[in-house]
This record gives structure tokens, C-alpha cells and sequence, in this order.
């Protein structure tokens, strides 16, 4: 295809004076959005106001810049603003089910899982070397030897009681029995027992019920010691405990000073420690193996993972307030999950295996969200605005009101949130959202709207110019003289479909860089230039131009019937702008029409083959209305009048809008002419 204007031309059409630049190379680098101050102006009123509710909704036509503008707007925004706090979840020891959520200093939440990993380590191998210390020992037997004497004392007492009533006390399975015994110092047999007279019988068995209450006191006194003792071996491993863990504990608690949930941990943390002390002391010697060794009983491991911590939010190496740009925003991926491994055919998990979402990560920044990806995933938007509207995020499981037998699952604390919501999308979704959920009403309260063009300005030119320059940059291309750049604001015209404005659509604008590019690269050139960009058109024209190249084919051959010259009564050659998508062209269509006696009136053969759309039929009754008012005011005339396009079974519809070319309104398709004429657009 042709190139429209010659690059001179171009440059010409463009003014040079608004291009004072020999590439773009010398162009310094690009500040700012173009030509969107005004969606600009709302993104920075809703960051800027910490009011609750005013979260942002971006829309705008795809293309238009609307995620790089936040990108870029919110990240510098975000860089000049302090860290937000880290969060920790650390175990619940009065209840492991929900876990307890901790704030830090930024930067801290990983020193603090350094400072558990490297005191439990520590335990670990310093308590049994207490345990089995000289001065620890000799301690325990002291208060073990004590217990045996006093235990001895007791027996031997009831011992005394017993022989001076004539009893015995003989050891016996499990405890101790009592015997009476006879002159001989031998326990009475029944034959004995039986030759007493019934005096003898009645004080031995008082005696025996005598001896029984001592013994029953002097095993209750014995438990009670038994109990003493074990209270004072308790206390003393404590006791060498705290001598090795105390002041470590004491070292952490000066290092986070004026957190009291953090203090409390650390608290119940050490009195854990000091009830669990077995899992901490030397292993005992592995008993010998059994005859049969796949018979051997597993010794289960104790675990240590309870004084872990889990640091959520927070790696101590961030700068400035979170920006999170999520873009699969599932439930668990904005929310967290808790997650599970199977051991022994069992699914278990602890609190190590919370894992954090995206509001968790942006919590104190920026969560960025495209709206139709969040409303296409189940859960995600009511639970969003849940989180919003409760100023708290909580893990939980999603499923659990969906299941038939309830299962038990961990509940973390909730954490307090605090998060600027943007969400991106277009138009109609926003329509949508706030015509039929008044709670989104209540928390996106600030709109900024991206236009799609913007005016043809000295200003907004050199912007196009420094957007090429900048593209140039990122992507390694090459510099654009003036003749190329003219050419792609030519482009910029003609995308917004008016000689006075700029189309704000860049995606297509940059593809229109790159291919520049290619096109200059393959010839070899320093710099992209008008023939450049005119070559990248006609070629992504004739990559897309099949369906218009096989109808100037049929028509070519007369399959499709379109006369250029001579007249004919009733007949005018219009064209019909066909939308590909990806492409438009005019198809030229023949329009007839016959009019004869009746009284039908105008009769639109697509409207009653319903081939006509409703703005077509618009039309036509307008017209229909115009031909009574100009011709039957006075008196009702008898007509009948049919029109229609020929060779075309598709749909027939206009649009609601014209084109402007230079000072000439021309109207929408279908563009009629008058047969005789070139069924081009113009």
C-alpha cells in the first residue's frame, strides 16, 4: 500500500518548530504520565487521604497506560514512606489452635527467629551438661537420701509398733503385708490361730486393725514425702535450669523492650522450657537389640519446632511502604493459607506452616488488583472487602462451611490491617460494582478515569516525542529522527480519529516503536525515520488485510456486483466499514431502492428479514419521518417505498458517531455515494 504522505510531508504537517530535535537520543529521559493529569490528580488524592473508604478504582480502555501509570506512581510514592512494622506468629502454649500474632520493629521479626533458633540450640546441648554436673548431682542425692531416711524412719516406726503387738511387717508384691506372729517368732499358721482361746483372737485382731491404721498413716505420710521430694527435684532442675536459660531469656527481653505480647511469649516460652525439661536431657542408652529387629519400637523424637518463629510479614530488607501488584488474586493467594504435610498417611500441621498472602505483604503499603480477575475468583471479593471494611486480615479455611463433618483446624489471631486498595478495570465493571454493591460504594470512594485521547498540543507533541525516546531507551532500539517521530504522532491522530487530538492508547503506539524498529534494523539504518514508520503500517496492514484482498478479488471477477460508472435510477454505491477486531476496511455495497403506488410507506427489507440493527432502523424511521414532513404536511400521499443493501446477509448497523477530516463533518459508515463515483472512504 502506499505510503499517504512522503516523510517530508510529515515533518511539514507536523511543524518542525514543535520537534526541535535531530533523534530522539537527545531527547532527555520522560518525566510523568501523558496527557492523564486528571486520573493522575484522583490517584493522588486517594493515597494522599488516610480516611477509611477512599480506596481508588483506576479504569480506562485497555491500553491506555493505566497499570505502568500506577506502577510508577505508586512505587515512587511508596519509596518515600517508612517500612511498616513486621509480623510474627509464634506458638499459643495455653492453646496450640490459635496461634499468636506478634508486631516488630521493621527488620526485627527475623532477629528474633535467629535469637529462638540459637537459644534453643543452645538448651539443647548446655542442660544435659547441668543435669550431669558433679555439684547437680550430689544436690539431687542429697534430697534423694534425705527422702530414703525419712522413709526409713517412718517404716521403722511402724515396724516397732508392729512386733510389740505381736505382727510383723513382710514385703510383698507392690507394697507391704501384715502377719501375726506367734511365741516362736514364726508367722501362726491356722491351726495356731484356731487353738487360741477367743480372748486371745479378739486382741489380735484389734491389734491387727490397729497395726493396719498405722500402716495406712505411714504410707500416706510416705506419699506426702515421696511428693515433698519430687516437688524439691522439680524445683532443683529448675533451679539448674534457670541458671543456664535465665539470663538468655533476660538478653531477648532487653533486646524488644516495650512489647508486652512479645514479653508475655518469652515468658510462657521459658515456663515451657522449665515444665519440659525431659525433652532437653541427655537420651538414655539405647536398651539392647531384640531378637526379631524390625520388632524394635520407634523412640519418638521430641520436637522443638513449639519455640520456633514464624516470621510472616518482614525480611528486614525492604525500603520504604510495601507496593503489591497481585495478579492471580485467588482466595489463599490474597489471603494466606495455613498449610499441611502428610506423615504416616495423617495430614498435620503447627503454626510454622502459615504462609502469607498479598494483603498480608502489602498490609501498611499499596495492594494493586486487576477487578476482573478479582471478581472471576470465588471468595476473593467479598473477603477483600471484609478485610477492608473490619480494618483486619484472618486466615482461614475458605472450605470449612462447605464440608459435611467439620474438621479441626488452627485459627491464627487476626492482624490489624492497614492497606490503600486500587483496583484496576474497566469502564462497565465499574458501572457494575457501583450500581449494584453499595458496600463497594463505602470503600472505593475515589474514581480515576484514564481517557483515551488527549489534544494535539505543542505540549502533548514533544510528550509523544520523549514516550518514543523513552521506549527507545528501555527496550535498546533505535533513535528516532524527526521524520519518524512526525509519523508516529501522524499515527496518534489517526488512532483518536480526530486531526485535533492524540490517542492515549500507548500500547499501540509502542508496538508501532518496535516494529519501526525492525523494519529500519533490517535496512540497515542509524535511525528510525518516516519511511521506517510508514513501512511498519503497510505491512501490519497487509498482514491483516486477507478478508479485504479476497473481496477485491470477488469483486474483481463479479461475484460481487459494484458499478463505478454510468447512472442508474434507485441506485447509489455506499460503503460499509467492516470491524475485524484487529482491523477495519470499506466494503463497498450496492443500495437500491423501488418505489410504487400503495400505502406500506418506507419499507426496510433488513428490518423485516431482521438482518438490521437498531440504530440502522433508527435511521430509516427518521427518514421515513423526514419524507412525510417534507411531502405529506398538507395532504397523505399514497407510497410505498422499499430500500436495501444488496449482497450482504450479515447484520447492517451504523455507528452513533462521525469523523472529522480537517474542516469537512463526514458521517459514519455506511458512506453513501452516488453510483459514478469511487467507492473508496476518502
Amino acid at each position: 500500500m502506499a505510503s499517504i504522505l512522503s516523510a517530508d510531508d510529515l515533518y511539514r504537517r507536523c511543524d518542525p518548530s514543535l520537534l526541535p530535535f535531530r533523534t530522539t537520543g537527545d531527547l532527555p529521559p520522560l518525566e510523568g504520565i501523558i496527557g492523564q493529569q486528571r486520573a493522575i490528580d484522583a490517584i493522588d488524592f486517594g493515597l494522599n487521604l488516610q480516611s477509611d473508604g477512599f480506596n481508588i478504582y483506576v479504569l480506562g480502555e485497555s491500553g491506555t497506560g493505566k497499570t505502568s501509570a500506577i506502577r510508577t506512581f505508586i512505587s515512587e510514592k511508596a519509596r518515600k514512606e517508612i517500612v511498616p512494622p513486621d509480623w510474627c506468629y509464634v506458638n499459643n502454649f495455653r492453646d496450640p489452635g490459635e496461634p499468636i500474632a506478634i508486631w516488630l520493629e521493621p527488620g526485627r521479626g527475623a532477629e528474633l527467629q535467629k535469637d529462638m533458633q540459637e537459644l534453643i540450640a543452645f538448651l539443647r546441648a548446655e542442660i544435659p551438661r547441668v543435669f550431669e554436673s558433679k555439684e547437680y548431682k550430689k544436690q539431687r542425692n542429697a534430697v534423694t537420701e534425705e527422702f530414703q531416711a525419712r522413709q526409713k524412719e517412718i517404716f521403722g516406726a511402724l515396724e516397732r509398733e508392729a512386733e510389740s503387738k505381736g505382727f510383723r511387717i513382710k514385703s510383698a508384691m507392690g507394697g507391704f503385708s501384715i502377719v501375726a506372729v506367734g511365741v516362736s517368732g514364726e508367722p501362726i499358721t491356722e491351726e495356731e490361730y484356731n487353738a487360741l482361746d477367743q480372748n486371745r483372737k479378739d486382741a489380735l485382731r484389734e491389734n491387727g486393725r490397729t497395726i493396719q491404721e498405722k500402716a495406712d498413716d505411714a504410707i500416706r505420710l510416705v506419699k506426702k514425702e515421696e511428693k515433698a521430694t519430687g516437688e524439691k527435684l522439680s524445683e532443683l532442675e529448675r533451679h539448674a535450669a534457670l541458671s543456664v536459660l535465665g539470663h538468655l531469656f533476660e538478653d531477648i527481653r532487653v533486646k524488644y523492650p516495650n512489647n508486652e505480647k512479645l514479653l508475655a511469649y518469652l515468658g510462657a516460652a521459658q515456663e515451657d522450657i522449665l515444665g519440659n525439661l525431659d525433652d532437653f536431657k541427655a537420651a538414655a542408652e539405647e536398651a539392647p537389640a531384640p531378637p526379631l529387629p524390625f520388632l524394635k519400637m520407634q523412640k519418638e523424637e521430641p520436637s522443638f519446632t513449639r519455640y520456633s518463629v514464624n516470621v510472616l510479614v518482614g525480611d528486614g530488607k525492604a525500603s520504604g511502604s510495601p507496593c503489591v501488584f497481585e495478579s492471580n488474586p485467588t482466595y489463599y493467594n490474597l489471603f494466606g493459607r495455613v498449610e499441611h504435610k502428610l506423615q504416616l498417611g495423617a495430614a498435620i500441621t503447627d503454626f510454622t506452616m502459615i504462609k502469607p498472602g498479598s494483603v498480608h505483604k502489602a498490609n501498611g503499603g499499596y495492594l494493586v488488583v486487576n477487578a476482573l480477575d478479582l471478581l472471576r475468583n470465588l471468595f476473593s471479593y467479598d473477603a477483600l472487602k471484609r478485610a477492608i471494611k473490619n480494618s483486619e486480615v484472618r486466615i482461614e479455611d475458605v472450605w470449612e462451611q462447605y464440608r459435611l463433618v467439620t474438621t479441626a483446624t488452627m485459627k491464627p489471631e487476626p492482624i490489624p490491617l492497614d492497606v490503600k486498595v486500587i483496583l484496576i478495570g474497566s469502564p462497565e465493571i465499574y458501572s457494575l460494582l457501583y450500581n449494584l454493591d453499595e458496600e463497594y460504594r463505602d470503600l472505593f470512594k475515589v474514581k480515576a478515569d484514564f481517557d483515551n485521547r488527549m489534544e494535539r498540543t505543542r505540549e502533548n507533541t514533544l510528550k509523544y516525542a520523549g514516550f518514543v525516546a523513552e521506549k527507545a531507551r528501555e527496550e535498546h532500539l533505535l533513535p528516532f529522527d524527526a521524520t519518524g517521530v512526525a509519523r508516529v504522532v501522524e499515527f496518534g491522530s489517526r488512532l483518536a480519529e480526530h486531526q485535533e487530538k492524540l490517542s492515549a492508547k500507548f500500547s499501540d503506539v509502542s508496538n508501532l516503536i518496535r516494529e519501526s524498529h525492525y523494519w529500519a534494523k533490517k535496512e540497515d539504518a542509524d535511525v528510525v525515520a518516516g519511511p521506517h514508520v510508514e513501512k511498519a503500517l503497510d505491512e501490519k496492514i497487509y498482514r491483516h488485510r486477507r478478508i479485504e484482498d479476497r473481496i477485491r478479488e470477488m469483486m474483481a471477477e463479479g461475484s460481487l456486483i459494484v458499478e463505478t460508472s454510468g447512472e442508474r435510477p434507485g441506485q447509489v454505491n455506499g460503503l460499509a466499514v467492516l470491524d475485524m477486531g484487529d482491523y477495519r476496511f470499506g466494503n463497498p455495497s450496492r443500495i437500491t431502492t423501488a418505489v410504487y403506488a400503495g400505502k406500506a410507506g418506507v419499507v426496510n427489507i433488513e428490518r423485516e428479514t431482521k438482518l438490521s440493527g437498531k440504530i440502522h432502523e433508527k435511521a430509516i424511521l427518521i427518514l421515513s419521518n423526514y419524507l412525510g414532513r417534507r411531502y405529506a404536511a398538507r395532504r397523505p400521499i399514497s407510497l410505498s417505498a422499499s430500500i436495501t443493501f444488496e449482497q450482504l446477509y450479515g447484520m447492517i448497523e451504523a455507528r452513533s458517531r462521525g469523523f472529522r477530516y480537517g474542516k469537512e463533518w463526514r458521517s459514519p459508515a455506511p458512506w453513501i455515494r452516488t453510483a459514478g463515483c469511487s467507492p473508496s472512504a476518502g
